[in-house]
């Protein structure tokens, strides 16, 4: 199994590639480079030829195909690169199951209020997506994973399909993960509930953490800060039309601007 990571060659996303090598080298698989190339606007108005625009493209191609080289030369690991005229959105669901790939790894855009509002391509990926994806901030430098931080509803039932995909990023990473749930009274953690997580967490070493307050998102941002956790972990809901509306996904929130990577599992029965 890989791991795919997106690059457009900005900061970002650069930032992100060498966050996913260093995870690709710990997880012993393999990495795949994936550029959606789109056509810059200054080309776009001057209206280039179909030579042109191949040529454009090719010289991405070698952009992709150095970075490859360097990734595999720097971390002792295998790197294959792929670019396409397609973007990411169209592209993704065939590449990770063409790789049967752990997760996509995608630059985290800093916060702000538009993104909040509208979000931003990474909370677009997350929202439409089926399968994991690692969002990774600017400011994050790959290092050794040792606390996980699982900010999750455990009033409502988690899938043991998606609690695997928790379990397997653990073991992998050898890390300790925190159950973290937010409610407006702190109230005794239902026993189902527990028993269920326990089972398949059983040979990863995991503590519950239930705390009192009206914000999740506040709430989670001073727990990240506290307990000095490496990775976010969440799993976002999925809203009709109607209620998306209504609803603003606490997972799309965390995906603007925090300063550690956050994996998004999909809710899978």
């Amino acid at each position: 199994m890989s791991i795919i990571v997106a690059t457009n060659f900005s900061k970002l996303s650069e930032n992100a590639v060498l966050y996913a090598a260093g995870l690709t080298k710990q997880f012993q698989t393999e990495l795949v480079l994936f550029h959606a190339f789109k056509l810059p606007v200054h080309a776009a108005n001057s209206r280039l030829s179909a030579i042109s625009l191949d040529s454009l493209f090719e010289k991405n191609k070698v952009k992709l195909k150095k970075t490859a080289a360097y990734l595999s030369e720097k971390f002792q690991i295998k790197v294959t690169y792929k670019s396409t005229y397609s973007n990411l959105g169209e592209e993704a669901d065939l590449l990770m199951k063409e790789h049967k790939a752990r997760f996509l790894v995608i630059g985290m855009s800093p916060k702000s209020i538009e993104q909040n509002l509208i979000g931003n391509p990474t909370t677009s990926v997350i929202s439409m997506k089926e399968f994991p994806v690692l969002a990774i901030p600017i400011e994050a430098k790959f290092k050794e994973v040792k606390q996980i931080l699982f900010a999750c509803d455990l009033l409502q039932d988690i899938p043991l399909k998606t609690l695997a995909k928790l379990r397997q990023v653990a073991l992998n990473l050898k890390a300790t993960v925190t159950v973290f749930y937010v409610d407006q009274k702190i109230e005794e953690l239902q026993t189902d509930t527990t028993n269920t997580l326990d089972k398949e967490l059983e040979d990863v070493t995991h503590f519950y953490k239930n705390v009192k307050s009206n914000s999740v998102i506040d709430a989670i941002e001073d727990e990240i800060k506290k307990s000095n956790s490496e990775l976010l972990v969440m799993m976002p809901k999925k809203y009709g039309f109607w209620e998306s509306i209504v609803h603003k996904s606490k997972t799309r929130v965390m995906a603007s601007g925090q300063n550690i990577p956050l994996l998004s599992i999909p809710i899978e029965s």
